[in-house]
């Protein structure tokens, strides 16, 4: 019977709607930490600057590759749902690219231009930081409710961005904690504090706001037996939140015990968040609109572009993790010299 399976290509929508989740949850975990120092740079001066952005100079454009990815796949696998998700979302993807843009330029720029127009470009990263999260934020929220149309999608949408933002803000932080050291270390500890309960702001006013237009996500939720899963996500998230609060009313502690937990406690708020919505709204790759099943391409190009994502996507990894083991510790200037 499982042969049988295999050799219709039956599980093959469902296989590429997992990799499509997993590249998008790395995305959102990897460039999110990045995105959310860009966001906290406005708030330091000079060195302090310097050095945050210098914490992730080795990674934050590797960590682009995955959203490239996770987009690519959907092109491959899903056309229709391709077709729908950019008809709904043309103006703010065209936002997020041009806030990408500028992003990137001034990453670069920043540093190499005369020093009295690098506050210029210090300004332009942290606005298009601002751009890229906010715009994703509210795209996630357009596609939870599967572009309803109304007033009340439109205040989940800008909700659900605040939240995603305040997310971003959080894991900066926390990578900073896990970066940086002495005076920089403990504005890291206080901006994760303020972070972590506009995250708590952001999800209740989204969920305040949910009942009104995703009502799948709550038909699901109060109906059993999902009610003992999705239930369970909320208080874990709960739980977690109150343990990182008390945890950052400690920190730094001496010797630097502890500093890798923050980040690793942010991460498992996103992927228990990120799970909870995917539950709710499966079998659809939009919700309440398509289906996995109907939006999939035939059996035999999927079979086809398996074969490329069986090799790219342990690459990315590779890369990724490579990256990482060899710029651990604690962050330096970041130069061009």
């Amino acid at each position: 019977m499982i042969g049988e399976l295999f050799a219709s290509g039956e599980w093959l929508p469902f296989a590429f709607a997992f990799l499509i989740g997993l590249s998008m949850l790395l995305y959102a975990i990897l460039d999110g930490y990045d995105l959310g120092v860009g966001l906290l740079s406005r708030f330091a001066r000079g060195p302090e600057r310097d050095r945050m952005i210098g914490s992730i100079g080795p990674f934050w454009d590797a960590n682009e590759t995955w959203l490239v990815l996770g987009v690519g796949l959907l092109l491959v696998a899903f056309p229709k749902a391709h077709g729908d998700i950019l008809t709904h979302l043309y103006l703010p993807v065209a936002v997020m690219i041009l806030g990408l843009i500028f992003r990137g330029v001034s990453f670069d720029f920043r540093k190499k231009v005369p020093a009295e127009q690098q506050d210029r470009w210090n300004r332009a990263f942290f606005w298009g930081s601002l751009v890229v999260a906010v715009s994703q934020g509210y795209m996630v929220g357009r596609f939870m409710t599967g572009f309803q149309e109304g007033a009340a999608s439109q205040v989940f949408a800008v909700f659900f961005g605040a939240l995603v933002t305040a997310g971003y803000v959080l894991m900066g932080a926390c990578w900073l904690v896990l970066k940086t050291e002495d005076a920089l270390q403990r504005r890291a500890v206080g901006w994760a504090r303020i972070a972590l309960w506009s995250m708590v702001a952001g999800a209740i006013l989204s969920s305040a706001a949910a009942p009104f237009v995703a009502t799948r996500i709550y038909d699901r939720m109060f109906a059993f037996p999902e009610i003992t899963l999705l239930l369970a996500m909320p208080l874990a998230s709960i739980t977690l939140t109150l343990i990182m609060h008390f945890l950052l009313g400690a920190l730094p502690l001496p010797g630097d015990r502890l500093a890798w937990m923050p980040l690793s406690l942010s991460v498992l708020i996103f992927v228990l968040g990120f799970v909870g919505l995917v539950y709710s709204f499966y079998p659809y790759i939009i919700p309440g609109r398509l289906r996995i099943v109907e939006a999939a391409a035939s059996p035999d190009s999927l079979r086809i572009i398996l074969w490329g994502a069986a090799v790219v996507m342990p690459v990315l990894a590779g890369y990724t993790a490579l990256a990482y083991r060899i710029f651990a510790g604690k962050a330096h200037d970041l130069s061009y010299d």
